[in-house]
């Protein structure tokens, strides 16, 4: 996986997809794909605080934990 963010194997998207609490569609599109369009990874650059249940578009989504 050459193509993909850095920080896929710590990101709590892949293992909410891995539950399959979420769709595989936000694996395939932001971690392997645009990663950087993802408003999470750009937070993990920055250092900036962002919760686990915030999707890589920047929602938060209430009903992962």
């Amino acid at each position: 996986m050459t193509n993909s963010c850095k920080w896929y194997f710590v990101c709590p998207i892949k293992f909410f997809t891995d539950q399959k609490k979420l769709s595989e569609y936000w694996v395939e599109h932001f971690c392997f794909d645009k990663w950087q369009t993802c408003v999470r990874y750009q937070k993990e650059e920055a250092g900036i605080f962002h919760p686990d249940n915030m999707l890589p578009d920047g929602v938060i989504d209430e009903n992962l934990s």
